[in-house]
């Protein structure tokens, strides 16, 4: 008898990550059987056979013994003198079992079997991947870097199904190379056609709340809550947590003890710098805690407006703004509402210097705005910031910045 060994005939299908080789044998053989139906008009004569220990799949054929000159359908009916061959034995109306060489499949019907096969296990394939992530948009996976490209990188699971980390929702400070293990949260399916792509992030917000949520046994117990997490990914972050038993320190829980929680966190996120804010329904609480370390002399909050109008003493503004201004863009996003800084200063102060709206006519509107938007609402208070550091916070050009001291240097002459 002559075995057909699918499995290595179709050697393409037989590392399929989709499909195991109990269904992939099934697979095959209703494959066979449909192509042996078109081929013939029915396969009822026909069986196919699995051998669980070597898999190898036996296809055959069942056909009824007539005379020689009553032969119609040679695919059901096997004229006496070609039975004899085969047994001696045989007689009128007995049925022969015979195996059914792949021979008889010719090169047209081979593809064809192959089209139908890719198709099958292509289908699965999808369903399986789709049937495992829908319900893990917002979880944090680990996978292997299995191929790197500008665009993208290709992550192998534990079942070996491909996720998508587009370069863009690296963080900047990530370095991965093939074969490196990197996690990340799901941050959605895309479906292309009728085809799922999983794409992860490690800039999401939702990172870094799944990162808590693993490392801070009270929040994946519940006992402390993440009202809302706001990232510039790589540099900073704030998390603002709430607690309902008054026993447990929101923050102090996050942190661990000498830092031990919150450091293996700062690590994956490339020491990205994490501010842990205690929860306050009170907005005025919490933009002033949003804002710290900077020290906050007045809130006032306009509704209608969504902003809030925040006032510091001097040296406190720049401790609101940040580095680039990230601290109070970050906590703007934490609050909700647009914040906008002021100097908190007596009347007095003002003897003396000139407000930054009087050199309009030398000094582009929107050049006073950025210098307004770091606190700055004077000559005086413009001329007090180092150079250097006036062109960092400001993203100036030099000799914009250099014009500008001119301009309100030659005030004071």
């Amino acid at each position: 008898m002559e075995q057909i060994s699918l499995i290595e005939a179709f050697g393409e299908f037989k590392d399929s990550k989709a499909v195991d080789k109990e269904e992939l044998l099934r697979i095959l053989t209703d494959t066979f059987l449909y192509v042996l139906a078109k081929k013939y008009d029915g396969a009822n004569n026909f069986e196919i056979t699995i051998n669980p220990a070597t898999n190898d799949v036996e296809i055959w054929r069942v056909r009824t013994i007539v005379k020689d000159d009553e032969v119609e359908d040679p695919n059901t009916q096997i004229a006496y003198s070609e039975a004899i061959k085969i047994e001696p034995d045989f007689d009128l109306g007995e049925q022969v079992m015979e195996l059914y060489p792949i021979s008889n499949f010719n090169r047209r019907e081979i593809q064809y079997i192959l089209q139908i096969l890719r198709a099958k296990i292509s289908e699965i394939e999808k369903n399986n991947i789709y049937q495992k992530y829908k319900d893990k948009v917002g979880e944090i996976v680990t996978g292997e870097v299995k191929q790197i490209s500008k665009k993208e990188l290709l992550i192998s699971d534990d079942e070996d199904f491909e996720l998508i980390l587009p370069v863009t929702e690296l963080i900047p400070k990530d370095n991965y190379k093939k074969g490196d293990t990197i996690r990340a949260v799901v941050e959605k399916i895309e479906f292309k056609g009728n085809t799922p792509f999983i794409i992860l992030s490690r800039t999401s917000p939702k990172f870094l709340e799944k990162l808590l949520e693993q490392e801070i046994p009270e929040i994946y117990d519940g006992l402390i809550i993440i009202r809302k997490v706001v990232r510039q990914p790589g540099e900073k972050a704030k998390v603002a947590v709430e607690s309902f038993s008054e026993r447990i320190d929101p923050v102090g829980a996050c942190v661990g003890m000498k830092g031990s929680r919150i450091h293996p966190i700062v690590r994956e996120l490339r020491n990205e710098n994490i501010d842990l804010i205690n929860y306050s329904s009170n907005l005025s609480v919490l933009v002033t805690r949003a804002l710290a370390p900077a020290k906050i002399s007045d809130v006032i909050i306009l509704e209608d407006k969504k902003k809030i109008e925040v006032y510091l003493k001097p040296d406190q503004i720049s401790l609101a703004i940040g580095k680039g201004g990230i601290n109070i863009k970050l906590a703007s996003k934490l609050v909700g509402y647009e914040i906008e800084i002021f100097r908190d200063v007596d009347a007095t102060e003002y003897e003396d210097d000139v407000f930054l709206d009087e050199f309009a006519d030398e000094i582009d509107e929107w050049i006073i705005d950025v210098l307004k938007g770091i606190g700055c609402e004077t000559a005086k208070s413009v001329l007090a910031i180092p150079r250097d550091e006036l062109i960092e916070k400001t993203d100036l050009e030099e000799e914009t910045i250099d014009e500008i001291i001119r301009i309100l240097k030659s005030e004071f002459e």
